[in-house]
């Protein structure tokens, strides 16, 4: 049996690349700061996070799941390279290899209790949550980690005024990825688990491995997000990516990633990051309190969740 991914093509992106425009549009228009080299620059640099932490949540929410823990997982694991650099000594690269293994070990814990156990993704990514950033404050009793080494900080430095390494740190992820969804057999798996799981199941396709990948290489896009803001901030603090799983799940979903599963493309997930971090970027343009950001982008997750049921009952009518 042949098996086909439900991917969005063509015009599907027209919607959402209008919405982005729109939005640059009445930005420029209401800030003056907006549409200048450095403002799309530091934009450029805030999103980076939610860029590759939005990649990895493409892969679970294809498959129908969710990962609450994203955030949590990020926290914990820039506090232990930060302790792998400054109190083992141990040198960048090395803690950077550990940091990514720690992240991926934690990503497939995570799979083996939802594939394994059959916890329902949402109540084991929420306990992991809990664990990941419980872990996060008792490794440093709180403490925060500064000061890392220049090594370290060029990963986001800048050169000529551009984040020279941190643009192709989100370049070669998302292309890696997106040929990996769209020209792998494991690809063509994750959408067809995302699409009717039973069916996938009765030809042939090991539904738990499948899973369990999806939930590995989530933790490793956690692993490069906690490398790149912990070395942006210099600093590695247990409250550190803290509501991080909203924007993720905000990107995916106002790129038209389903979730239920089954129908979406990385390009839209990234064409929702930008739209989230000009959003974010642009309320911060205008003075708008955090309280109210959070608000509107709760708001946003909604109105793109009910587009979405929307759009599906047409295509179950048609």
């Amino acid at each position: 049996m042949k098996l086909k991914s439900k991917e969005r093509k063509g015009t599907s992106y027209v919607g959402i690349l209008i919405a982005l425009i729109a939005l640059c549009i009445v930005l420029t228009f209401t800030s003056k700061s907006f549409l200048t080299a450095a403002n799309l620059l530091n934009v450029s640099q805030q999103i980076s996070t939610n860029f590759l932490i939005a990649i990895g949540m493409t892969f679970i929410i294809l498959l129908g799941g969710i990962d609450l823990s994203v955030g949590s997982v990020i926290a914990v694991t820039g506090l232990m390279m930060g302790i792998m650099m400054k109190s083992w000594d141990l040198p960048v690269a090395a803690s950077l290899f550990l940091g990514l293994l720690f992240a991926s070990v934690i990503g497939l814990v995570t799979g083996l209790l939802i594939t394994g156990f059959e916890l329902p993704p949402f109540i084991a990514t929420l306990g992991m949550m809990s664990i990941a950033r419980g872990a996060a404050y008792t490794i440093t009793e709180g403490q925060p980690i500064y000061t890392f080494p220049k090594e370290f900080l060029a990963i986001t430095g800048r050169y000529g005024g551009i984040p020279v390494f941190t643009i192709l740190i989100m370049i070669v992820m998302f292309v890696i990825a997106a040929y990996v969804l769209k020209y792998t057999k494991y690809g063509r798996y994750i959408y067809a688990i995302g699409g009717n799981e039973n069916c996938a199941k009765l030809s042939g396709i090991n539904v738990k491995k499948i899973k369990c990948i999806a939930y590995v290489i989530s933790g490793f896009c956690c692993g490069v997000a906690a490398i790149v803001l912990t070395s942006r901030l210099d600093s590695a603090v247990p409250t550190n990516a803290d509501g991080a799983e909203l924007d993720a799940i905000a990107a995916v979903v106002i790129g038209g990633t389903s979730m239920n599963g089954g129908e979406g493309t990385l390009v839209g997930t990234i064409i929702g990051t930008m739209i989230i971090g000009i959003v974010a970027n642009g309320l911060n343009l205008l003075n708008v309190p955090q309280g109210a950001q959070r608000m509107v982008k709760g708001g946003i997750i909604v109105l793109a969740v009910i587009v979405d049921v929307i759009r599906r009952k047409k295509s179950q009518k048609a």
